[in-house]
């Protein structure tokens, strides 16, 4: 399944001349193209679908929609357990994050990082 998931700009960069972010999905980061929202700003929160942020996203709205998709164990489904992915990589530097950069330590899954956001 595809989802649009709701993600927090961490780092804005260009890349062959695109406007890319890593964007942070409960502890999952990704590249995103930001070309549909040119004046998205670190820090911001967009919905996401296909590696395009597509629309401007408040921080409230995000969190409940990503807690949503934790709880009903969407984020897993779409992005898998940061956790497990090291594990079958035998990362020992932090959580695979989907794009060869590890997660700080400390890194938690999408499922406990969505319930965290729901407190």
């Amino acid at each position: 399944m595809c989802l649009a998931v709701p993600g927090k700009v961490l780092e804005i960069r260009q890349r062959d001349g695109t406007r890319m972010a890593t964007v942070d999905f409960g502890g999952v980061h990704k590249d995103v193209c930001l070309e549909y929202l040119p004046d998205l700003a670190v820090g911001e929160y967009a919905i996401v679908h296909v590696g395009f942020a597509l629309q401007r996203l408040d921080e409230e709205s995000a969190r409940q929609t990503l807690a949503l998709f934790g709880d009903l164990g969407l984020l897993e489904e779409e992005f898998g357990d940061p956790w497990e992915a090291a594990a079958a990589q035998g990362t020992t530097g932090g959580a695979a994050t989907g794009n060869g950069i590890g997660a700080p330590p400390g890194a938690r899954s999408t499922a406990d990082a969505a319930r965290e956001a729901q407190r």
